[in-house]
């Protein structure tokens, strides 16, 4: 056989699947070989801009972040990393690159960025309203308003953030770092509504805006209803509530020795601020395994350097109240046990119950959903869990005109997932406003 008939004798063999030319025509494909930046929910460039950092072209690098993740001073410091578990040195070595802490880097050392900020185009007529000053918010009126739209933001605060103002600690969140970020999207030309609790989505609707964003966060801290509960009223305090208390100055002490029931990002941030305000003997107490803790590794670490006692596997299950007064909780002791399908049951371990003496309780045992100002007649599907009915790419609810992101779409998440839906929402509107469908989505980075 000569060489010519081998080499067309190789050329006829079928080929594998797996060796079919790589398919280039979705754009996505981009971004799913980069592993880091395709986990990150706004799909933020991470290796342009730690080269970028490299070279101390800090301005460049916050530009970069700036464009995709918006605040990238707030996230630098309080993003939960999705993008550190994809990053490939994880494969090699025991951690990856701390790429959320280069943000902070590009944040901090950055030059004057004004001159770099997008031109605003002349109004084009269209008006939207956006319910909830926080992230998801905040994005859609930075990505409308440079295109010519009217964008008015409404917000029972004073100041515009939503949860990064009220739920996140200021020595974790500088006030100052927050204030630049949100205040630069503001001074864009947005109409501030603060201070206005928006009691009827009715009433918005017949203002006669061409769109409406709903981002009003997940506001409702879950409480407990465990014997004795009613009689610690002056004790016992929701954490979403108290951390908002705090921010905002209302609250200034707490008891000495604290409990704090969760095992989330909040009950780290409740556990430390109890420190800050007083707490001699905080304790964060949980019912699931250590590993299981939802709260992030590193937020963890922070609190167990301070101090602060983590105790697992135990169920609250009365307050026990002397003479009107709390003086400690009552916990049974469980362990976890799995079935062949991987679900977790708490079975009680039959030790002696546990008792934890306090002055206060904070309750930080999850977020909830609430909507009683959305009136169900206005076209809007809620579910049987009474969330609203939110398409997921478009972020288009059952009434066309209504959109949601953040936390008020599908539930509790961190600022970085709240950034992404507003990028996504602001798509959609602007689409709907051009007449255009809300299905038909752009490429990346041409948005």
């Amino acid at each position: 056989m000569s060489l010519e008939e081998h080499r067309e004798k190789l050329e006829a063999r079928p080929r594998a699947p797996y060796m079919k030319p790589t398919d280039i025509s979705d754009p996505n494909y981009f971004h799913k070989v980069v592993d880091c930046q395709w986990a990150c929910p706004a799909h933020t460039p991470v290796p342009e801009y730690i080269r970028m950092i490299a070279q101390q072209r800090y301005t460049e690098a916050y530009m970069v972040n700036w464009e995709s993740n918006v605040f990238p001073g707030v996230l630098g410091r309080t993003c939960d990393r999705p993008c550190e578990p994809a990053c490939r040195r994880g494969r090699i070595e025991d951690k990856p690159v701390a790429i959320c802490r280069l943000k902070r880097v590009a944040a901090d050392y950055r030059g004057d960025i004004e001159h770099l900020m997008p031109e605003i185009a002349p109004k084009n007529g269209r008006r939207v309203a956006c319910i909830g000053g926080g992230p998801a918010s905040l994005t859609v009126a930075r990505d409308l308003i440079p295109l010519g739209y009217e964008v008015i933001v409404f917000d029972r605060d004073s100041r515009g953030g939503g949860m990064m103002r009220s739920q996140i600690p200021a020595f974790r969140l500088p006030e100052t770092v927050l204030n630049e970020e949100v205040d630069r999207i503001l001074n864009f030309g947005a109409e501030t509504r603060f201070n206005q609790d928006v009691t009827s989505l009715k009433t918005i609707l017949d203002e006669d805006f061409d769109a409406v964003f709903v981002g009003t966060g997940a506001p409702k801290g879950r409480d407990l209803d465990i014997p004795g509960r009613s009689e610690v009223q002056d004790n016992f305090h929701i954490g979403i509530d108290w951390l908002m208390s705090v921010a905002f100055e209302h609250t200034s002490k707490i008891g000495k020795n604290v409990v704090v029931l969760g095992g989330g990002n909040m009950a780290m941030d409740c556990c430390r601020t109890a420190k800050r305000l007083g707490g001699e003997v905080v304790k964060v107490i949980v019912r699931s395994p250590f590993e299981e803790m939802k709260a992030s590794p590193w937020e963890i670490e922070d609190a167990q350097n301070e101090d602060i006692e983590i105790l697992n596997n135990h169920v609250p299950e009365k307050f026990l109240v002397e003479n009107g007064k709390l003086t400690g909780i009552v916990f049974q002791k469980v362990e976890p046990v799995y079935d062949e399908t991987g679900r977790r049951k708490l079975v009680p371990t039959g030790d002696d119950p546990v008792v934890i003496p306090c002055d206060d309780v904070l309750c930080a045992i999850g977020q909830e959903n609430h909507f009683p100002w959305i009136e169900r007649d206005i076209g809007l599907d809620f579910d049987e869990w009474g969330m609203p009915v939110v398409d997921q790419i478009t972020f288009q609810s059952t009434n066309p005109k209504v959109f949601f992101g953040g936390d008020a779409a599908f539930g509790p998440e961190n600022i970085i997932w709240a950034v992404a839906h507003g990028h996504q929402a602001a798509i959609s509107i602007d689409q709907l406003c051009m007449s255009r469908d809300v299905n038909e989505r752009p490429a990346p980075d041409v948005t």
